[in-house]
């Protein structure tokens, strides 16, 4: 029986939801499996050039034309979140290396699976599509700004710049480069075209492989610091409820019809994790085990919360 790819995404839900379990029983079961850390970075490039390649970005102009829409997505994303996050970290005190790592995921926004999300959840795919390159930007240039402001000049120290362009870099630009090079083939070739259409079949399996290996990889240090764990899951559940509200209220001031409100509340509440992980991993002993491992929890937490989003937002956004 042979599989089309709408077929594909419209299973990737329970294709995620078991890459976490085979993730989660490797990890337990192999204990060797801590090293396939080393493969994360490789599989979250080769996922974002399967994502970039999606996106049209020679034919941008129209969608990124869109000013209430951006406007609402970045207040969104880098004014109403960050103030929830100083509120929820009031509310659960919590030491240094988690707070990192708390911060590291939660001030972030997802530019890879909330499209799929958004899409689920009968939102403007393409607008979030289109507002992909900027979210990451403004994020990567405002989380040095947050760090300070929430955790203190003492995370110089700790927090390097090295890993962070590394990051930029190579699970990035790199991507972004090779997508930007695949569509102007496929603009000129018939060859390219067909490589191009191929590429659209990457952003599933890739997922899943990331899944299973972030989950393998980490959940031994989830297990170990099961103290920490409990202490930051309250902060992502309440973030899954409040967030929507929040962002509803900026939709109705921007004035957004229903595909951008739905939108943005799946952008708002949906966290880059995944990118992010690599940042945490490079940091010093200790300070690593416990920010990947809250790093890791709040993915679990969040692809439940999706679930429940794909259901709840249509209707909190008619």
């Amino acid at each position: 029986m042979k599989i089309t790819r709408d077929q594909l995404e419209n299973q990737q839900i329970w294709i995620y939801a078991i890459a976490l379990l085979i993730g989660g029983a490797v990890g337990l079961l192999s204990p060797g499996a801590g090293s396939l850390d080393a493969a994360i970075s490789p599989l979250i490039a080769i996922l974002m050039y399967g994502m970039f390649t999606q996106i049209p970005f020679l034919k941008l102009r129209g969608a990124l034309s869109n000013l209430r829409f951006m406007m609402a997505l970045l207040i969104a994303n880098f004014v109403a979140v960050p103030v929830l996050v100083w509120f929820l970290m009031t509310l659960f005190p919590l030491t240094p290396p988690v707070l990192l790592g708390v911060c590291l995921v939660l001030l972030t926004p997802c530019i890879d699976y909330v499209i799929v999300f958004t899409q689920l959840g009968k939102g403007n795919e393409k607008l979030m599509l289109a507002s992909t390159p900027v979210l990451f930007v403004m994020q990567m240039l405002l989380l040095p700004v947050y760090l300070w402001l929430f955790i203190g000049g003492d995370m110089t120290g700790i927090v390097r710049v090295g890993p962070f362009l590394e990051a930029f870099l190579f699970l990035i630009v790199a991507p972004l480069i090779m997508a930007l090079l695949t569509q102007m083939w496929a603009g000129r070739k018939t060859a390219g075209a067909r490589f191009l259409d191929w590429t659209a079949w990457l952003p599933v399996p890739f997922m899943a492989f990331v899944l299973i290996v972030v989950v393998a990889s980490q959940i031994g240090k989830v297990y170990s610091d099961l103290d920490a764990i409990v202490r930051v899951i309250p902060i992502y559940g309440l973030f899954l409820v409040i967030s929507p509200i929040i962002s509803r209220s900026i939709a109705a001031l921007f004035k957004l019809d229903t595909g951008e409100g739905r939108a943005l509340i799946f952008s708002a509440g949906t966290r880059n994790s995944l990118v992010v992980l690599p940042l945490a991993l490079a940091l010093p002993g200790d300070w690593a085990r416990l920010a990947a491992a809250v790093i890791v929890t709040q993915t679990i937490v969040e692809l439940v919360g999706e679930l429940v989003y794909i259901k709840v937002v249509p209707r909190l956004m008619k």
